[in-house]
């Protein structure tokens, strides 16, 4: 074994609030925590102008300030926060083995995959243009719908997930617009008779988006061109929705972990955060298709630290549980 080989006795993958909860509480534990922060340092939440639905900010606080502020509660109780992102892993043998920027070869103990999912988007300029200045363009409507009360929005979409969204945007927005790409939905037909039978909800079939229209700091509407007879109209709107999906940052650990047909990682039982390799745990994101909320990503984040701190109890005599995580 090499010596330029460094031993870890808990390795956390990615940040956000799943990465920073897992490491205060495993930092607490006499962990020794390291987390490398990954591509996105914070995760999707620094895209977030506004946060108001995590409890302990009245006033609420922006995205990327809550991660500057987890970042600084997990270093409080010193954990190795790490720029760098893992390239490569080997969880084949008793070794957690992993590779940092495909150069540093880490082993560790346990490790917590925390590399959560990444919203997938059109891919338009217009589009990309106002997700970065936080104009109007969203992925998320539980997130972000509570902005738009009493405006009117277009979400782009035909999945359950969309019809889900667009339900939810229909009970705060004067009206919702539905893109469906094809003259039918992908939805369960149940999800499709719901928005069909919504009042405020408009679904236009056989239209895609051809841009994003905004006055250059917030959107103002959408514009959208029928693919059947090419005609392109203008629609108002102050919000952009898309809900087509997304995609799990876990493609390094295929063939190591049990993952679903999308990427997500299957927990090995129900109610933890054990995944099917001994000493591997997965919060956030990464594992969570249905409510991809930061408050939740945070309690599972929780969760893979306690599993994390038994397991190194159970496997070593001599390492105690620590009762501050439970006080």
């Amino acid at each position: 074994m090499s010596d330029t080989i460094e031993k870890v006795k808990c390795l956390i993958i990615g940040s956000g609030p799943a990465g920073y909860t897992a490491a205060i509480y495993a930092a607490r534990a006499n962990m020794k925590p390291v987390l490398y922060q990954g591509t996105q340092p914070g995760g999707q939440l620094t895209t977030t102008n506004e946060v108001e639905n995590f409890p302990g900010y009245p006033e609420g606080i922006t995205g990327p300030a809550m991660m500057m502020e987890l970042q600084a509660q997990a270093e409080r109780f010193e954990t190795d926060v790490r720029d760098g992102w893992i390239t490569k892993v080997d969880f084949s043998g008793d070794v957690h083995k992993v590779w940092v920027n495909e150069e540093k070869e880490i082993h560790a103990e346990t490790v917590i995959i925390s590399t959560g999912a990444s919203a997938k988007y059109l891919g338009l300029d217009s589009e990309q243009k106002y997700l970065k200045l936080g104009g109007g363009v969203s992925a998320c409507a539980v997130c972000d719908g509570f902005f738009y009360r009493n405006h009117e929005v277009v979400l782009v979409g035909a999945g359950d997930s969309a019809c889900e969204e667009a339900h939810y945007l229909s009970k705060l927005c004067k009206k919702v617009t539905m893109l469906v790409r094809r003259d039918e939905f992908r939805a369960s037909k149940i999800m499709a008779a719901r928005v069909k039978n919504t009042e405020n909800i408009e679904i236009l079939f056989n239209t895609e988006t051809e841009e994003v229209l905004g006055d250059g700091q917030v959107v103002t509407g959408v514009r959208v061109k029928n693919n059947k007879t090419n005609e392109a109209h203008d629609i108002p709107a102050t919000g952009f929705f898309v809900a087509i999906g997304h995609k799990p940052n876990t493609d390094i650990f295929k063939g190591f972990l049990d993952l679903d047909e999308t990427g997500y990682i299957i927990n090995a039982k129900p109610g933890t955060s054990k995944t099917n390799v001994d000493g591997v745990f997965v919060s956030g994101d990464a594992a969570d298709h249905v409510y991809r909320q930061a408050i939740t990503a945070a309690g599972t984040g929780c969760m893979a630290a306690l599993d994390a701190e038994r397991y190194l109890a159970a496997k070593d005599s001599t390492f105690e549980v620590s009762t501050s995580n439970y006080n």
